[in-house]
């Protein structure tokens, strides 16, 4: 059997050259191939494995291609560059290295914290053009002054730990951080709007998803402290650039320290030109010691998958083998499912996730569909989590994830139920695989309902009283939506009920706080899997 040939399209270290060719793996190192597509696709159909830094784009028309590609490999964290749908509907392998670049990016933004704290660049460009201007330049100190970290996980966490060598105060907003954790850190958990009112400075470091996308919108930036400083090494489109520009000329905001932004290259932006701002050109992970780490990490990922089927980190798939693959495939789009349901209900800080096995599910490899719905539970705030990297996610989040196998008890041949526990409540919800190999869901926090996931979904939870699913339907018809199915489970007559509602399209802006007026509704959430 031939051994595999792996296409380096992009500058990787030559380390992991020697990786791959140590471990029976063919190289074809092309550091600039990645910029030139046409020639990229022509000869991509030659590879069983693609290993990419960002100047690589993987569009469909590459995989198209890629008639012997097996896996593509990221060395660094952000796969935006890789079509990753299209990947796996071609049965092609992503992984990426989430943690190799986390200290140099925790050390690039307390070194933007300096940078900004004594207005160094300005004084550098001022001293070096022959000026002398010693009392324009009037820093603060970074000992003692409160730092709000938006985002505690890998890098949070290594941010928090060096600020506390600095002497500052830290506190943390992070719906995944447990108590426990922030205690581990050393770091106060407090909300949004405590950290917003507490810092002098705030940096954030959580991942580009609906929910944190403009974090620090116009309205947040009015609730900070005056005089604050805002820094940002973690993704573009956290902070509304636009509106942190009129807060820095208002003076409300004391200065800004940027190496993301919403568009890049970034060849403009409304931060630009201002006195207080300091920008890099995206440099987190550029360094020597980081580049080197995920070069290192991918061959060897790559390198076993190629020769021993061995997966790690992939976002497309979870560490199981090709044997157990067909039987788990649905279970574990159940689990998944069943955890992003559970997520996208979740609004306050997650404490633990119990995940039950009940008959012949409870034989199968438990642990690739605990770690599908601990990954489906953290994507609607952590865009990057994969079944893979979940569970290690959770443990640095300190989230506690258990698991539970029972024999069969009720009327489904398998059972898989998500618990989740948080600072207020306990959320359970169960589901199953029919003979059609179609994931359902069966139960709502105890209540008994039969319905399939939906691309665009609403769920309810009201009053058992009459007039309701008139008054629902009628709401949903006068906005334009289409209702493709309707699911109903209750306790007892008038008693608590659910409804889940399957919707053609998006649910316009309005709709749901129309149906919250609806008397006897006590919760409307949208819902997308």
């Amino acid at each position: 059997m031939p051994a595999p040939r792996v296409l380096i399209s992009d500058a990787l270290s030559p380390a992991a050259v020697q990786i791959f060719k140590e471990r029976g793996v063919e190289v074809d190192f092309q550091p600039d191939l990645g910029k030139d597509k046409d020639r990229l696709a022509a000869i991509i159909g030659q590879y069983d494995g693609l290993a990419i830094r960002s100047a690589t784009k993987v569009t469909s028309k590459i995989l198209e291609r890629a008639s012997a590609l097996k896996v593509i490999g990221r060395a660094g964290i952000g796969v935006d560059n890789v079509d990753i749908p299209a990947a796996t509907a071609r049965g092609v392998i992503v992984m990426n290295t989430p943690f190799g670049n986390s200290i140099t990016t925790a050390e690039h933004a307390i070194a933007m914290m300096f940078a900004l704290a004594r207005e160094i660049p300005a004084a550098d460009a001022s001293t070096q053009a022959g000026k002398w201007e010693k009392n324009r330049f009037m820093g603060v100190e970074i000992t003692g002054k409160t730092l709000g970290i938006i985002g505690c996980g890998n890098i949070g966490a290594i941010v928090a730990d060096r600020a506390q060598g600095l002497h500052m105060r830290v506190i943390a907003f992070d719906p995944f951080l447990s108590p426990e954790r922030a205690l581990d850190l050393g770091v106060e958990k407090v909300e949004l709007d405590e950290l917003l009112a507490r810092a002098d400075i705030i940096t954030l470091h959580t991942p580009l998803t609906e929910k944190t996308r403009n974090i620090l919108s116009a309205e947040a930036l009015a609730r900070t402290k005056k005089g604050v400083r805002i820094i940002n090494c973690a993704r573009g489109g956290l902070v509304d650039e636009v509106a942190l520009r009129a807060a820095l000329e208002s003076g409300h905001v004391a200065g800004a320290a940027f190496d993301v932004f919403s568009t890049e290259p970034a060849l403009e932006n409304p931060l630009f030109g201002h006195p207080h701002v300091v920008c890099t050109p995206h440099l987190g992970a550029a360094t020597t010691e980081a580049q080197e780490n995920v070069a290192l990490q991918i061959a060897e990922q790559m390198s076993d998958y190629l020769t021993k089927g061995a997966i790690q980190n992939a976002v497309n798939f979870p560490s199981i083998t090709a044997e157990e693959a067909p039987r788990l495939k649905p279970f574990i789009a159940l689990a998944e499912k069943l955890g992003s349901f559970a997520g996208q209900l979740t609004e306050t800080g997650l404490k633990s996730v119990r995940v039950t096995y009940q008959g012949e599910v409870a034989g199968m490899k438990t642990k690739a569909l605990t770690s599908a719905a601990v990954a489906g539970l953290l994507r609607p705030m952590l865009a990057e989590v994969n079944v893979v990297s979940a569970p290690s996610v959770a443990k640095e989040r300190g989230i506690v994830v258990e698991e539970m196998t029972r024999e069969q008890d009720g009327d489904y041949d398998s059972l898989v139920t998500v618990t989740v526990v948080t600072e207020k409540q306990e959320r359970s919800v169960s589901g199953t695989v029919f003979a059609d190999g179609k994931p359902r869901i069966v139960d709502i926090k105890g209540l008994k309902v039969d319905g399939e996931f939906a691309p665009s979904m609403i769920y309810v939870s009201n009053e058992d009283k009459p007039g309701f699913i008139g008054r629902f339907a009628t709401t949903l018809g006068d906005a334009g939506v289409n209702i493709a199915t309707f699911a109903l489970g209750r306790d007892r007559p008038g008693g608590s009920a659910i409804a889940l509602v399957e919707v053609d399209g998006e649910v316009p802006p309005g709709v749901l706080a129309r149906i919250q007026t609806i008397p006897g509704v006590k919760q409307a959430k949208p819902l997308r899997f």
